[in-house]
């Protein structure tokens, strides 16, 4: 296992700094964020015919709540779940599926979507602004019953943190569902690669404005990653506060000094999640 970190960080400086001319323009016509903070005017969702069978990188949308603290469900969006996407298919024996042109088919699904029982893993980012009625809980809660798991990335300070586990809270009450910091020897951990830290992973735009990783100073000062698990001891919620996974994997291609910086370590932990979240 301690042999591997090294391996990763070269297939990925092979991958992203040899591959980024060819891909990232590709992506950023690929883009497109919807609606920052509803869920954006013409966005697709998926449809229970959008799955195959194999591995789908499935993204929540969600409202903003008028007093939470984020940019919206398509921070990060697509390049994120593209990009971790295809890092899966490379560097673990995941079977992802693709379309005819070899681009993940990535999905974008609602709390209340039928579709969301076919995602064994979804993703919110910026998850401190969102807003989540009575109905979204309870699909929420009963995805969560049925086996689904639910990582929350990207939201920075007390406020935002605060606001988030209000919302959440409406699905899974404290006293049924406690939450905690991951101990570094849980097997999320050791998945596949040793992660032996919490990495605080700045946007790539506030690491150049001045080379600190803490978007909020002080009140951001140290990066965590909680959880919820559920009666049998299976973590159904990760929640990386005070970091930024998701622009580890946006941004591969953009800067070099970024991706050094951020990417293997961003990857290693991304990479070990999903698998954890589709093994328990």
């Amino acid at each position: 296992m301690h042999g591997r970190a090294p391996r990763l960080l070269i297939a990925l400086l092979i991958a992203g700094l040899l591959c980024a001319a060819a891909t990232v323009e590709a992506q950023r016509r690929r883009g497109g964020f919807g609606g920052r903070g509803g869920f954006g005017f013409g966005t697709r969702t998926a449809s229970p015919l959008d799955f195959d069978g194999r591995f789908h990188f499935c993204r929540i949308l969600f409202r903003n709540a008028l007093d939470g603290d984020g940019g919206g469900w398509s921070v990060d969006y697509p390049r994120a779940d593209i990009n971790l996407s295809i890092r899966l298919s490379e560097l673990t024996k995941l079977d992802v599926s693709k379309d005819t042109t070899g681009e993940p088919n990535h999905l974008l699904v609602r709390l209340t979507d039928d579709a969301l029982f076919d995602c064994p893993f979804v993703m919110m980012t910026e998850p401190g602004g969102a807003g989540i009625d009575d109905q979204e809980a309870a699909r929420l809660r009963l995805y969560l019953d049925k086996g689904g798991f639910l990582w929350a990335d990207d939201f920075w300070g007390e406020y935002a943190w605060n606001w988030w586990v209000s919302q959440l809270r409406k699905a899974l009450p404290a006293a049924d569902y406690p939450i905690f910091d991951l101990p570094l020897d849980h097997p999320m951990f050791h998945s596949q690669f040793e992660v032996k830290k919490i990495p605080q992973i700045p946007s790539i735009n506030f690491f150049f404005g001045g080379g600190r990783t803490s978007e909020r100073g002080s009140d951001s000062a140290v990066p965590h990653a909680r959880a919820i698990a559920d009666k049998n001891g299976r973590m159904i919620v990760l929640m990386t506060h005070n970091t930024d996974f998701g622009d580890s994997w946006e941004r591969e291609g953009d800067d070099a000094t970024y991706f050094l910086n951020f990417g293997p370590n961003g990857y290693a932990f991304g990479i070990n999640a999903v698998l954890y979240a589709l093994t328990h």
